[in-house]
């Protein structure tokens, strides 16, 4: 059994309104994906292209037109009391660290505020942040009494994350977790939640818009645009024969220090608002690939290698 299995979630918001025409935005429009205990998922693709949104969906932070959120097998759709018994067990870490925590809260607060609110008694609720904080390799001793503004950017998201470890979660959902953070400090995050994903069997969905930080976080890969999934399969085939066109663009965008292996960058195509009448392939005029059978909508389809892409072009 996978631990969380997300079966056709869809989600569409009204557009527009005073100033213009009303339109539909297909935040998420029929993703499908599953991760096992101890897995780890990265789900990738540029701004507004639904990834944030089907976080919210697992949730149950947004409400879902469509589609199944099972989690341990459990329908966490529903109602409230198989929302709860979900977000006992799967945590959240923010993409900003200055956002994410109340500024007026000290650090032994902050982190043992999902502890008291899921009714652990306060002196499990001491031990346990210490764990936590310890886990995410912060000193108890040097931050329990300080205030957020006293921490650097790093030891901030440090302490988120040991927010999110001190219920003892079985997934971890970390939404950019690392991209306000200096080059130095992302690492060591990237590695710490790695190391905690091997040595502690929690399972990540890392979602993020920079795919040279998703070859350090994820077993998997599933690549949105326009709020669906295009390509998905083992991250290090996606990333290194990518099949859709706009994997191809995400991946010929991440930087390269070599300038003698440098390829051309072909601009990634802008994201398409589609309308409830518009059919066909979100990337229909942008595409260099383009094909007659692109009126139609494509659907995921195995490829050799557990590999499924959404292209009529593809292979």
């Amino acid at each position: 059994m996978e631990l969380l299995e997300v079966d056709g979630l869809r989600r569409h918001f009204a557009g527009g309104g005073l100033l213009g025409p009303r339109s539909l935005v297909r935040a998420c429009d029929g993703v499908s994906f599953s991760i096992g205990r101890g897995g780890s998922l990265v789900l990738a693709g540029g701004s507004g292209s639904g990834k944030s949104t089907v976080a919210r969906l697992v949730l149950g932070l947004v409400r879902a037109d469509a589609g199944r959120v099972l989690f341990e097998g459990a329908d966490a759709l529903a109602g409230p009391a198989a929302m709860a018994a979900l977000r006992r067990r799967c945590q959240m870490v923010q993409q900003d660290p200055y956002d994410s925590v109340n500024p007026q809260m000290r650090v032994k607060d902050i982190v043992a505020e999902p502890l008291r609110l899921h009714g652990w008694g306060e002196a499990e609720c001491r031990r346990r942040v210490d764990e936590a904080l310890g886990e995410a390799r912060l000193d108890p001793g040097s931050v329990l009494a300080k205030h957020p503004h006293a921490l650097s950017g790093g030891q901030r998201q440090r302490v988120v994350l040991a927010r999110a470890l001190a219920p003892g979660p079985s997934l971890i959902i970390a939404d950019e977790p690392v991209s306000m953070l200096d080059v130095s400090v992302r690492a060591e995050l990237l590695d710490l939640m790695e190391r905690l994903r091997r040595d502690r069997g929690i399972a990540f969905l890392y979602i993020t818009h920079d795919l040279a930080t998703a070859r350090f976080m994820g077993e998997q890969i599933a690549v949105m645009y326009a709020g669906r999934i295009v390509e998905s399969g083992p991250s290090g085939d996606v990333l290194s024969r990518p099949e859709h066109p706009y994997t191809r663009a995400l991946v010929a965008a991440v930087p390269r220090p070599d300038p003698a292996r440098r390829r051309a960058r072909p601009p990634i195509p802008l994201l398409e608002r589609r309308g409830p009448q518009q059919k066909g392939c979100a990337l229909r005029g942008m595409c260099p690939d383009e094909l007659a059978a692109c009126s139609a909508e494509p659907v995921l389809e195995p490829r050799p290698g557990k590999r499924r892409v959404a292209c009529f072009a593809a292979g």
